[in-house]
């Protein structure tokens, strides 16, 4: 196995012979990472499982599934996608033709999170591949088993030089980041990522970075009770909680407060039964040291349901924190686990103070069925992506590119949104020589006037 470096310079190499650029090559590659993985569906469960407590339902659903799907759409579609984009020409270039050229950057480096560790490690990485760039993923440590697998499939599935896995924690991470490349994606917290960011402006590469935020969830007078508590409990404790896109903490109008949580109760019942740390379909915390910060959430807040934990099973059950102030330990971190804090208001002015208090969020939800308030909600706040009346579906749909803004992120991806953010778009005049129009060439004595006409007609 080779080190960092060898690898760099290796992959730097294989771009150099430009057997990438060969798109019947990207899409056997394609089908060759689809059929290792098909062949090891059982094992991505087992994996995911051994991390995070998954059950295999919601591993399929939003892990195998989800990369599957991507890889069967790329298989399709690359080719399709890899064709030179035919625009307008100006007609100040008569005659012409004018294209872009999709080409790949070259040595892409991807960095993958530990909570969805084998879905955000090769979404991206199957864009990398299909528009022709080498890559080197590196997967979360704290997902060891998940990663140790990824480690075989692409080891399975490409060429050590085209595609490989670095393992290691955070000096790994800063091995590879101190090199040169010539993209890099990254998926994590936003501290880290101001950590990537730095380390890539050495080099002036080009980055996606995927990350966080506090995600405010709105339900209004009028919502549906009964659906809204559903979809709530649903969206925020899939995965424990351990989801980027998870809402954060609700602001629930006052007047439906006791009924919104009543609800919530019943549904967390319904979905996990009386002793949620007997569902098999209740995640665990990844590892301890996230736990004890969850734990310390919850130091001296008003708990409405929920708050019983066991270190040794990594467990902490759903929890409803009544009312925090906004200068808390839950309020003035992401909390990326099963505490839902629940907050009151009464006017839109306390919805702008709460929201507007935090850097622009990953995600935002609102429940109602006022379409005016709807429209208000939308245009009135400054988010990556959301839903109206659910939560967390906006990833469901690859149609729709997926990232945040400001502080929860630097570009987007999902679909063929990622096969553009690893491509170099190259826009290219094509000029005829059958004719060559005099107006641009010297002496221009006496063209003035007759340029302010042409230009009035563009």
């Amino acid at each position: 196995m080779m080190n960092v470096e060898q690898l760099h310079k290796a992959q730097e190499h294989f771009f150099k012979t430009r057997k990438t650029k060969d798109l019947k090559y990207r899409v056997e590659r394609l089908q060759c990472l689809k059929k290792v993985i098909e062949s090891r569906e059982q094992q991505v469960y087992d994996a995911l499982a051994k991390d995070l407590s998954k059950s295999e339902l919601e591993s399929f659903l939003t892990e195998y599934q989800v990369v599957l799907r991507e890889l069967k759409r790329y298989i399709y579609k690359t080719s399709k996608w890899s064709q030179p984009k035919r625009v307008r020409a100006s007609i100040l270039n008569f005659p012409s033709k004018a294209r872009r050229y999709p080409e790949p950057y070259g040595n892409t480096l991807i960095i993958a999170p530990w909570n969805y560790p084998f879905q955000l490690a090769l979404i991206p990485l199957i864009g990398a591949v299909a528009a022709g760039n080498t890559v080197v993923l590196k997967p979360s440590e704290f997902s060891k088993a998940t990663s140790k697998l990824l480690q075989e499939i692409i080891e399975e599935a490409f060429e050590e030089a085209h595609v490989s896995v670095a393992l290691g924690d955070s000096n790994m991470a800063q091995q590879l980041t101190a090199l040169r490349w010539n993209y890099i994606f990254f998926t994590g917290s936003s501290a880290v990522g101001q950590l990537i960011y730095q380390a890539a402006a050495k080099h002036l590469t080009p980055v996606t970075l995927e990350l966080g935020g506090k995600n405010p969830c709105v339900v209004h007078e009028s919502a549906h009770i009964k659906v809204t508590a559903k979809r709530i409990v649903w969206a925020k404790f899939l995965n424990a909680g351990q989801t980027c896109i998870a809402p954060d903490y609700l602001l629930v109008h006052k007047s439906i407060k006791d009924s919104l949580i009543a609800e919530i109760k019943k549904q967390i019942q319904e979905f996990f039964g009386t002793n949620v740390n007997e569902s098999t379909d209740f995640p665990r915390i990844i590892r301890e040291r996230h736990f004890n910060t969850l734990v310390d959430m919850l130091d001296g807040e008003s708990l409405l349901e929920g708050g019983k934990h066991d270190r040794s099973a990594l467990y902490i059950a759903p929890t409803l924190v009544d009312e925090p102030s906004r200068d808390s330990k839950i309020m003035t971190n992401e909390i990326f686990g099963p505490l839902l804090p629940v907050i009151t208001y009464t006017t839109k002015e306390d919805l702008e103070q709460w929201i507007n208090s935090f850097e622009k969020p990953l995600a935002a939800y609102c429940f109602t069925r006022d379409s005016k308030f709807e429209m208000w909600f939308i245009n009135r706040f400054t988010f990556g992506g959301g839903v109206i009346n659910d939560c967390i579906v906006q990833f469901i749909n690859d149609r729709l590119p997926f990232g945040g803004v400001g502080n929860s992120g630097i570009g987007s991806y999902h679909g063929k949104k990622t096969f553009e953010v690893f491509s170099h778009y190259k826009s290219v005049v094509h000029r005829g020589t059958w004719i060559d129009l005099p107006v641009k060439y010297a002496p221009y004595a006496s063209k003035l006037s007759w340029v302010k006409k042409l230009m009035s007609w563009v």
